[in-house]
């Protein structure tokens, strides 16, 4: 049966976290001697064939969907094909058993069938909730690994305790509802990636399948993603308002990065969610991570704690950031990073 990816798309490419899930799909698709197929929302001439060919993909579905709406999203993912007859209503629960593993099941007779990833964004998670929720289906969350189990379904490992800690569990259903970690698992292409079959979906959709939908604001458009920049530069209290990250954003520029925030910040209404670092916001999993008056809370660590370096600016020593830091610099960021800006420009 098809194992079918949602890939979300970064200034015209895959985004990387579309890129890992791609990759777990792909092992999924090899094990069970099925297809990997892409599901993008856009038009045909938006798909981006040469790199979903790469990473093993066969068939690309583009659905004609205006924007981000994600009940509109899930139920045109329920209607494409192979899903729409798994796809059905009913009761599913977490059962307990002899062996410790948690296992998910659903009524049904057990055999594989088709399965959905997508990374575990924003837009990832909240896509197939509302598969789940239409089809009465369950979705396993944060997945890192995932296959066949004896007997039908799929045996899984995921993160819990935003990924402190890592759960074994058995997921029984018609159809697998999964989204992928986005910092746990490499993005690999394929050995020998082959030609890619695109096909133009446009789904039967009611009036309240797009009560609920986003529109990105011009100026947010383009440039890396918090989940995928390889330079972040965040911003904690310290930063004072809304206005003083206006040298956090020169900074982020000059790196070739982009703005993060830890949670107080857009608690105050100085940022939007969207540039949250944290278990409640985005994991982020950069070569920089530049921490500027964040004093660590143990949730924005769990979003940063995949970065490959850290570097704190903070005037309090002990601040739970500074022991994290690769790179602790002690001192007033309204100082350093004016400091830090001219030198960069000076060379």
């Amino acid at each position: 049966m098809t194992v079918y990816c949602l890939v979300e798309l970064d200034a015209g490419t895959v985004a990387d976290a579309s890129l890992r899930a791609l990759t777990m799909a792909r092992g999924l698709a090899s094990a069970r001697g099925a297809d990997v197929a892409a599901v993008v929302f856009g038009e045909a001439a938006s798909v981006p064939v040469a790199e979903l060919a790469a990473y093993g993909v066969m068939n690309a579905y583009a659905v004609a969907v205006d924007g981000y709406a994600p009940q509109a999203w899930a139920r045109a993912i329920a209607e494409l094909p192979n899903l729409a007859g798994s796809l059905g209503e009913g009761a599913s629960s977490w059962v307990k058993t002899d062996t410790g593993l948690a296992v998910l099941t659903h009524d049904h007779e057990g055999e594989a069938g088709p399965a959905v990833l997508a990374a575990g964004t924003d837009h990832g998670n909240e896509v197939l909730a509302h598969v789940g929720a239409i089809a009465g289906l369950p979705v396993a969350a944060n997945c890192v690994a995932a296959a066949p189990a004896p007997g039908g379904g799929l045996e899984l490992v995921r993160q819990r305790w935003a990924g402190l800690l890592l759960e074994d569990a058995v997921l029984d259903a018609p159809v697998a509802l999964l989204t992928v970690a986005t910092d746990a698992v490499a993005a690999v292409p394929a050995d020998s990636p082959g030609p890619v079959t695109v096909h133009e979906v446009k789904p039967e959709l009611s009036a309240g399948d797009l009560v609920v939908r986003a529109e990105e604001a011009p100026a947010a458009a383009g440039g890396a993603s918090l989940a995928t920049a390889r330079v972040v530069v965040g911003g904690g209290r310290g930063v004072g308002s809304a206005d003083g990250f206006a040298p956090l954003e020169e900074l982020a520029s000059l790196l070739g990065g982009v703005v993060g925030v830890s949670r107080v910040v857009t608690s105050e209404g100085w940022r939007p969610h969207a540039q949250q670092v944290g278990q409640t916001g985005t994991k982020i999993t950069p070569d920089l991570y530049l921490a500027c008056g964040i004093s660590g809370a143990i949730q924005h660590i769990a979003g940063c704690a995949g970065a490959r370096h850290i570097v704190a600016i903070n005037t309090d020593p002990a601040a739970p950031m500074m022991a994290r830091a690769d790179y602790a610099l002690i001192g007033d960021l309204h100082q350093v990073l004016p400091a830090l800006i001219e030198a960069l420009r000076a060379r």
